[in-house]
């Protein structure tokens, strides 16, 4: 079984890559901003599903910690020289403070409570974000200029549209490598047995508060270094890109698409920006969207608990299970 899944990952995971290279050769300029994007919500989805996945926990301010993570990156961008990825990391790693914070709540709430407290999170930045707007290269704290922005700053290896969105797969690939990682050891064990029982998880000898707020912290450097990726697509962001509400549904999709791979973190950041995109192209109204995501969504609850990847997951394992058994 875990070779069949070993096997399953390395075929999509070619296949990735092999559109990585291919993608930007037939879509045009449009399209690759919009591939940018979806990749980037990947990314703050894969956060999501740390939390989901590995604790039980529902966060939904993800969108307002992407935002902090692209405020700090253009902060950083206009008033230092430093390069643009010491500046994502940066705000990744300020992003996952925040986050951290967060995890305080978490120590006495679950569920429904837990949600709420974190919505309210991302009301309460949603707000900031409006009344102070994002850094465009003016003066003072805020960075924001009355008139025309600042000049910004791609990386070296990534100024054109097609590299860029390399370079942000590339970051993703890593980012995302990095939970696999911790889901695969100390960290993973750990939240394992608290998902399980805190009591016994504290008998056990595990500090249930150091690793919660461990697990936020990547949750929120995920969402951190997102938002700088975002920043560097856009070259300036906009408060009405970080509503409250597209927390929520960034969470919904994370489930549709599957929070126990990291496939469905990708399949969430299409879905969360690609659908919409197409609908429009096609002359459809994008509120239509929000009718199929809420299909999709019983669907996963009802039917389908580890998502879409998890169906595709499946129906590949079925097909190497029916391929070895022919043979025989």
């Amino acid at each position: 079984m875990i070779q069949t899944l070993s096997r399953n990952n390395l075929i999509i995971l070619v296949v990735i890559v092999a559109a990585i290279w291919l993608l930007p050769l037939v879509l045009n300029s449009l399209w690759i901003k919009v591939v940018t994007s979806a990749v980037i919500f990947g990314l703050a989805a894969a956060g999501i599903s740390v939390l989901f996945a590995q604790l039980g926990l529902i966060n939904l301010s993800q969108i307002a910690l992407v935002g902090i993570g692209g405020w700090v990156l253009l902060r950083l961008n206009y008033a230092t020289g430093l390069p643009f990825t010491i500046s994502l990391v940066a705000g990744g790693i300020i992003t996952a403070i925040i986050s951290s914070i967060l995890a305080l709540p978490a120590l006495r709430m679950r569920g429904l409570y837990l949600a709420l407290v974190t919505l309210m999170t991302a009301g309460a930045f949603q707000i900031i974000f409006n009344a102070f707007q994002f850094p465009n290269g003016g003066e003072g704290f805020w960075g924001v200029a009355q008139q025309s922005a600042g000049a910004f700053r791609r990386p070296l290896i990534a100024q054109s549209d097609v590299s860029y969105l390399r370079y942000v797969l590339t970051v993703a690939a890593l980012c995302i490598a990095v939970a696999g990682v911790h889901r695969l050891t100390t960290p993973g064990r750990a939240w394992a047995m608290i998902r399980q029982s805190e009591a016994n998880a504290m008998a056990a000898g595990i500090d249930v508060t150091f690793f919660k707020m461990w697990a936020f912290a990547l949750s929120g450097f995920m969402a951190g270094i997102a938002g700088g990726l975002l920043a560097g697509a856009l070259q300036q962001l906009d408060a009405r890109t970080f509503v409250a509400s597209d927390s929520i549904l960034l969470f919904a999709l994370a489930i549709v698409g599957g929070v126990y791979h990291w496939l469905g973190a990708l399949i969430a950041g299409l879905l969360f920006k690609l659908l919409p995109a197409l609908f429009n192209d096609f002359g459809v109204s994008a509120d239509l969207t929000l009718v199929i995501f809420g299909a999709a969504l019983l669907h996963a609850i009802m039917t389908a608990p580890r998502g879409i990847a998890g169906q595709i997951l499946s129906g590949f394992a079925g097909l190497v299970k029916h391929r070895e058994t022919s043979h025989d």
